[in-house]
């Protein structure tokens, strides 16, 4: 297979990422069991193809795509890589197992969230920082697109984030708001969810 080394690049901003990345998520989540041992080469390899930017969520597993991309990437050189992650879903099991997804977009939970995504990841810092949903009741807190992004804006502040970027069930509304905080680097759409909002942008 050619090495995408060479591949176009895509300017986001002040970052630049390769045309193609590799979302990681079905390495550990959603679609059928997972073989760690297989997730690990599969991240191994497309890295070795030239595919270094890599996606990720706190939510997938949750947190076992994490902490399986950071024992991927354990040993490549920081500054080959480029590393997303997302925060804002919180996914527990019910006693009766079933799933219990809320969403939690607030100051405190983003400082935690990203704080443990970091040692997950087996990071200093994490290049693009994503709120997954945002949240409103009665499937999560109340709280406003603006504390989430300043919360964010400390992060980058405090050098643990790079960029930030949002994700899915974001208004066009949201996105001025968010941009008006600080840059946003990336937003992320999944579908109809945000077709509405990327067709404005």
């Amino acid at each position: 297979m050619a090495s995408l080394a060479d591949a176009p690049k895509r300017r986001l901003g002040a970052l630049e990422v390769p045309a193609m990345g590799l979302g990681c998520m079905g390495t550990t989540a959603f679609y059928g069991p997972a073989d760690e041992a297989e997730g690990i080469a599969t991240i191994r390899r497309a890295i070795e193809l030239g595919c270094t930017l890599l996606d990720t969520s706190d939510v997938f597993g949750p947190f076992t795509n994490e902490e399986l991309v950071g024992k991927a990437i354990e040993g490549v050189p920081r500054d080959k890589l480029i590393v997303c992650t997302k925060f804002g879903i919180m996914l527990r099991m019910r006693p009766d197992g079933t799933p219990d997804m809320r969403m939690c977009g607030t100051a405190a939970h983003c400082k935690a969230a990203c704080k443990s995504s970091l040692k997950r990841l087996g990071l200093d810092y994490i290049d693009v920082y994503y709120l997954h949903r945002k949240s409103s009741p009665p499937a999560g807190t109340q709280h406003s697109i603006e504390e989430s992004i300043t919360a964010m804006k400390e992060l980058v502040q405090e050098g643990k984030v790079k960029h930030i970027g949002v994700s899915e069930s974001v208004t066009t509304d949201d996105l001025r708001k968010a941009h008006a905080i600080h840059p946003i680097t990336a937003f992320s759409w999944n579908g109809a969810c945000s077709r509405g909002t990327q067709r404005v942008i």
